[in-house]
């Protein structure tokens, strides 16, 4: 399929989520022009004022429920191309259905709506997540494009409501991946456009979603915050500080993934899985702690946990990581380090007063 070339416009779905905004912002920047989807007006009113140096080149319309049939067929007439960022993510759901139909039926209601009435879409981006590659494994293992989570499928069948959150939220992210793919398999050979699959794993990062308090950031944000920036790291033991964590991707780099994907050939038709490496808390923890001067935090302070005890440890493991080589060849994409990110985001704290 050709690639996305300016002068064009973009829908954003989920325009006013933390990964969105930033794909917004990237795409402005680099002069396209965009059109976001949010599920009220008062969710507009953010993205309007963050934007408004933007003049006509950015748009944002109502769209107060992404799983009613035809949600987006006003949406996605006279785009170019579509960012499908809008899904569910929270661990709070009792009945899996709560994450699993927003997310199945958003995403293809999306896809039939540019199959009706998206003459000139070229590209379809969709947000993933690693939650629909990886599993839970008791010994190192590196993931690819070519693994599925089942794991979390056949959980849900033998638990239901019963299931963990975690295992229903990963179910919702690889049921509506794998009904992605098979709409387009079905009907590709008859539309203009192709699909391309992101799968970031947990996204940290500076936020400019609208979020007053910390209770207001993403959920991946909130146990950044809550774990890195707070002197007792609400709670955690050293243990648990030096032995959580998996893989990572700055929400700036996320957002030139989306952009990246609409400009290369190679990327249709692909799945890719973006990932900037391994991280355990105490890795952020001892970056912070380096940050001269400190951070003036409201929480009063940084943690401290076991320093060393992180990802360069000898004892040290990493039961999962990616194999990001696609994500190498196709995006090349270069990432923030460790680093970067905790400063940025602490930095970004700081200016908001938290």
């Amino acid at each position: 399929m050709p690639t996305v070339q300016l002068p064009c416009k973009v829908l954003v779905s989920g325009a006013n989520g933390y990964i969105a905004v930033w794909v917004v912002r990237t795409l402005l920047e680099k002069g396209y022009s965009v059109r976001g989807t949010v599920r009220s007006e008062e969710k507009a009113v953010h993205l309007r004022q963050l934007f408004s140096s933007y003049g006509d080149k950015h748009e944002v319309v109502v769209v107060e429920d992404i799983t009613k049939e035809g949600a987006f067929d006003e949406a996605v007439k006279g785009v170019d191309a579509i960012e499908h960022t809008a899904s569910p993510f929270h661990m709070n759901a009792d009945d899996p259905d709560e994450l699993i139909i927003p997310a199945v039926n958003g995403t293809v209601g999306m896809l039939k709506s540019a199959l009706k009435y998206g003459q000139s879409v070229k590209r379809i981006v969709i947000t993933s997540s690693g939650a629909a590659v990886l599993r839970d494994t008791t010994t190192p293992f590196t993931f690819s494009e070519l693994n599925w989570n089942e794991q979390c499928l056949e959980i849900l069948r033998e638990k239901g409501r019963e299931a963990p959150n975690m295992m229903k939220y990963r179910a919702s992210k690889t049921l509506a991946e794998k009904a992605a793919w098979e709409f387009w398999n079905k009907h590709k050979a008859s539309v203009g456009w192709d699909l391309t699959v992101l799968n970031p794993p947990y996204v940290f990062g500076p936020a400019i979603n609208e979020a007053t308090t910390p209770s207001g950031l993403s959920t991946s944000s909130k146990l950044f915050y809550n774990y890195v920036a707070h002197p007792n790291s609400s709670g955690a033991t050293n243990e648990f500080l030096a032995s959580f964590g998996t893989t990572w991707i700055d929400v700036r780099d996320l957002a030139e993934a989306h952009v990246i994907s609409l400009e290369k050939e190679a990327a249709g038709g692909e799945r890719i899985i973006v990932s900037a490496g391994l991280w355990k808390w105490q890795d952020f923890i001892d970056v912070a702690n380096t940050i001269s001067p400190p951070p003036k935090l409201a929480t009063g302070g940084l943690p401290k946990g076991n320093p060393g005890a992180g990802t360069g440890h000898p004892s040290t493991v990493h039961f999962l990581q990616y194999d990001t080589t696609k994500a190498a060849r196709i995006l090349g994409l270069k990432y923030r380090t460790l680093a970067e990110m905790t400063k940025d985001t602490l930095a970004d704290y700081e200016a908001k007063g938290w």
